[in-house]
Parts: structure tokens; sequence; C-alpha cells
């Protein structure tokens, strides 16, 4: 794999801990900028221990936080950079519904941002996705941008694209140890690395790189049940692979968001998911799973029935992935607030891997002391009080 086939060296430019997706464009935009690159990953890649893996995330314009709505443009012109580059697909537009009750908050600033051709009668519903099933009180919005990013595929780009441009990809090495500096050293389970900056994208592990740094981030791991749903007639045009993403907002037996994909990974099974799970430490989330109590399951399996009456209500497949969430669910990009060669970028909440090009630019750019292309006020790590303490 990666470790094996480049040179060992020590001092590097930059040092980025973690090849998920925020960290592998992190690298790749530092590559871009002709900096000397070392990508860390403490797996052996390809993995799917931590968030980036997978077949298929929801990508949109549409997004009630003004703040990502304005980075939407951006990461879609990154997004066809990276196909041009690597010269393969990574996005199939299919068109996204977003579905709540009228008069919802986040709903209705979707709304202003889609316009008038964003709102959905049901004759229009009924054309657009078939298989959904309206409810009085209830409306729809269409966002025409919508649609899947390959996520497995794009995370090899963007890390392919990387190594072409001289980067160094190192897997299977666990870090150990991070002695702060003006040259920051990275000590891991396979050699010890130096450079003037470092970016830690390390998702559920971040917590625990940063502690020994002084920094305790309100970071909260969890277990979310990735949910392939069975179609009652096969190759049924109500939820096929031409059919739209869907997102819920505001339903009242869902406290949380509720979201649906095409079929793609598994033939004829649609993936229907609820976005929370439950907490968990990312060392032991096999032994979580295992025949532990599954609430997010009910909550889909009546959401289906309700809603995709021409899905199976119990699930054909359930996997696992994790989320690290903050309190607010907004995202942490920001430097140490004492070692300011140090950034972080943390707390995707699990919905990053859209963003992942502008996160990855606006970390590159605070690494290298330069005013990011997007304001990281809303991303600032002094909004959660009491973060620093004395380094252990």
């Amino acid at each position: 794999m990666a470790a094996t086939s480049q040179p060992h060296r020590a001092t590097y430019d930059a040092i980025v801990i973690g090849a998920g997706i925020q960290g592998s464009f992190t690298a790749y935009h530092l590559a871009q900028r002709h900096k000397d690159t070392l990508l860390l990953e403490q797996f052996i890649l390809p993995h799917s221990r931590g968030s980036s893996h997978g077949q298929s995330r929801i990508t949109r314009t549409a997004y009630a936080q003004a703040f990502y709505a304005r980075m939407m443009p951006d990461s879609f012109h990154l997004w066809q950079q990276l196909e041009a580059e690597a010269g393969t697909s990574l996005y199939r537009r299919t068109g996204l519904v977003l579905l709540g009750p009228a008069g919802n908050p986040e709903l209705e600033t979707c709304r202003r941002i889609l316009g008038a051709n964003g709102v959905l009668d049901a004759t229009m519903l009924a054309q657009r996705f078939p298989g959904l099933q309206l409810h009085p009180g209830e409306v729809a919005l269409w966002d025409g941008t919508g649609g899947v990013l390959f996520a497995d595929r794009a995370l090899r780009a963007v890390q392919e694209v990387f190594r072409r441009r001289g980067g160094t990809l190192r897997d299977g090495e666990k870090v150990l140890r991070i002695e702060p500096g003006a040259m920051v050293t990275v000590t891991t389970s396979g050699g010890v690395y130096r450079a003037p900056r470092l970016v830690i994208t390390a998702g559920p592990w971040t917590s625990a790189l940063v502690a020994p740094l002084g920094l305790h981030l309100p970071l909260q791991p969890l277990r979310i049940d990735v949910c392939y749903w069975r179609e009652k007639e096969p190759k049924s045009p109500s939820m096929g692979r031409a059919s739209p993403c869907l997102i819920t907002m505001g339903l009242s037996h869902a406290p949380h968001s509720i979201y649906g994909l095409p079929a793609l990974e598994y033939p004829g099974l649609v993936k229907v998911c609820y976005h929370h799970g439950s907490p968990t430490d990312p060392e032991e989330r096999d032994q979580a799973s295992l025949g532990g109590p599954r609430p997010s399951v009910a909550i889909l399996s009546s959401f289906i029935s309700r809603y995709l009456p021409g899905l199976e209500s119990q699930p054909a497949v359930v996997e696992t992935c994790l989320y690290t969430n903050t309190p607010d669910e907004d995202f942490i990009l920001d430097r140490h607030p004492k070692y300011s060669n140090i950034i972080i970028g943390a707390g995707f909440s699990g919905h990053g891997f859209k963003l992942a090009p502008v996160v990855g630019k606006l970390l590159c750019e605070l690494s290298l002391g330069e005013e990011p292309s997007h304001s990281t006020a809303p991303f600032a790590i002094t909004r959660f009080p009491g973060v620093l303490r004395a380094a252990m």
C-alpha cells in the first residue's frame, strides 16, 4: 500500500493526520500549493473504521445555515475540478426533495434559497418522486443541484491526485505523540516526522490527540446505523437508481433528520438513514453494535411505512458509520489557541463530506497563515467555553 511504496523521510513542509475525506483534501490543497506534505493514516487503506467510507453521500445547495450555503458553490466547483484531474465521475445529479411541516424555520430558509421554483405541489412531487407520500400540513421543496457523491471513489481520487503532485501518504501508522514547537514533531508507530505546520483531521480520534496539547474539545462520537431497505417490487420506478435524494426536516416523530438515497450500493436496496446515533468509543464501536438496541431502526421503520410504502418496513442490511458531533453540529476549523501552527478540523457531525473540498482549502489556508477564503468565525474553537486547559 501507500506506506511501503514511498521513501521514508523525516522532515516535511506540512503534516496532516487522518486520511479521511477532510484530511485528504487538506493534503491535496497543500500539495497544490507546492508544499511537501505528509498525510498519515493509522489504518491500512482502504478501511471502514471512520466516517469517509461507503459508496454514497448526498450533496445539495440548499442549507438552512447561511455560511454553509455560501460555501456550496465553491464546493461544487472544486468537486468538478477533482473530477477533471482524476479523469473520473464523482457525482450524479438526481435532484433532492426536502420534506417537512409547513412553517418549519429550517425548511423556510431553504425555500428562500431555492426561490419560487423550489416549491413542489402534489402533482410535481408525484412526477419526480412517485414513491413518496406527502401528508396534510407538510410541504416539499426541490433542490435541482442535489445528488449523490460517490464517496469511496472520491476518497481514492483525491488521494491519487495528492500523490501525483508529489505528496506522501503513509498508512498503517498510528500517531503516538505530538510535540509542539516551531517545528512540530509527530511520533508514529512507524517513524518520527517534523514539519513547521500540522493539521489534525482525525475524526473521532481527534479528542485523544489534542488532549495532551491542553485542548479538551466537546466532541461526541456517535455510532450511526446505515440502513438499506428492499423494494417491494424490484426495479420499481418509485425508488430505483433514477429517483431523487430525500432529506426531512422537523418531523414530529423524527427529532433529527431522515435522509434517503437511490439504490446504488446494493441492487434493489434503497439507503434510508436517521441522522443521529448512539454515543460510542471509536475503539469499541463493534462491541457496542453486537445485539444492542437500535432505536434509529424503529424510527426509520415507522417513517418508511408512512412515507415510502414501496419499501419493506424492516431493513435488509444494517451497517455502521461514525459521526463526530459538536454540541451545535457545526464544524471546528481553527488554529490551536496556544500553538498557532497546529490546525484542527473536526466535528463534521455527519454533514461534512459534501463540503470537504472547501474544508480542505480552509484548513490549508489556516496552516499557511493566510486569510481564509470563507469566514471561519462560525467554526471557532473559542465558541465552546473551557476548552483550553493545562497540557497533560
